[in-house]
């Protein structure tokens, strides 16, 4: 399985009607760490309630902010007049969909503090870890069944492009993972791609077989930014500029 080496360039909202001209999938890393408290004032009431569902704040940071975070990327790419016009929901199968916007699919993977957001033309499913040691004999029993393990001695840099591989294959075909942890995922009928990004981050891909052109960057969103209400609350706001664009 190869596995290419990548050095995540940095983009902001400006740049993505371009990148998504001449692109099939886009993909946009996310440091949540620059995000101390974000307010839920992006969400929409279906949105919330999604959010109120999650039990530590460590989940609902990752949601507010990933939510947010797509929104402001849609708006771009759908000309929309503000991020508040956009809703998001989750199908049956979990897949992040966009109300209204049955053509657009998107795909979202958490690691500690770095979200990987893509949205796409076609069916894609992507998962992300930063690299780090494994533990392999819980891993391996779950491997099993898959292409990548012979029963020979494998590092951590090999479970690990399996283990995304295989949670990008289970995103990408509706399929929980729980129940495919011990089903071999069917590689030969979709495109399947592994990298290791700034020498840190393992991300792997899964889509529909053909070729389709993807970009993948870090996302520079210092245009959104934080500011506390005279209550204490964390709320958001765009640079003028950027309102004045929306």
């Amino acid at each position: 399985m190869h596995t290419r080496n990548l050095i995540l360039p940095s983009v902001t909202l400006e740049n993505i009607p371009f990148l998504w001209a001449k692109s099939d999938i886009l993909i946009f890393f996310i440091d949540m760490n620059s995000y101390d408290s974000p307010g839920t004032e992006f969400l929409d009431n279906n949105e919330k309630e999604n959010l109120e569902k999650l039990q530590t704040l460590y989940f609902k940071k990752r949601f507010i902010v990933s939510r947010t975070v797509l929104k402001h990327i849609l708006c771009c790419l759908l000309n929309k007049e503000s991020s508040l016009n956009i809703s998001t929901y989750k199908d049956r199968h979990g897949e992040v969909r966009v109300f209204k916007h049955d053509d657009l699919h998107i795909c979202i993977s958490y690691s500690e503090n770095i979200a990987a957001i893509a949205i796409s033309r076609v069916k894609v499913g992507i998962d992300i870890e930063i690299k780090r040691p494994f533990e392999l004999k819980k891993t391996l029993k779950y491997l099993h069944n898959t292409p990548f393990y012979s029963g020979k001695p494998v590092d951590d840099m090999g479970i690990l492009n399996a283990w995304t591989l295989k949670e990008a294959y289970c995103k990408y075909s509706n399929t929980g993972m729980l129940s495919s942890l011990n089903k071999e995922s069917d590689l030969d009928n979709v495109s399947h791609f592994n990298f290791l990004l700034d020498g840190k981050y393992i991300l792997s891909i899964v889509t529909e077989i053909g070729q389709h052109i993807f970009d993948i960057n870090y996302l520079d969103i210092s245009c959104l930014e934080k500011i506390n209400s005279y209550q204490g609350e964390a709320v958001w706001k765009t640079t003028e500029n950027l309102s004045k664009q929306e």
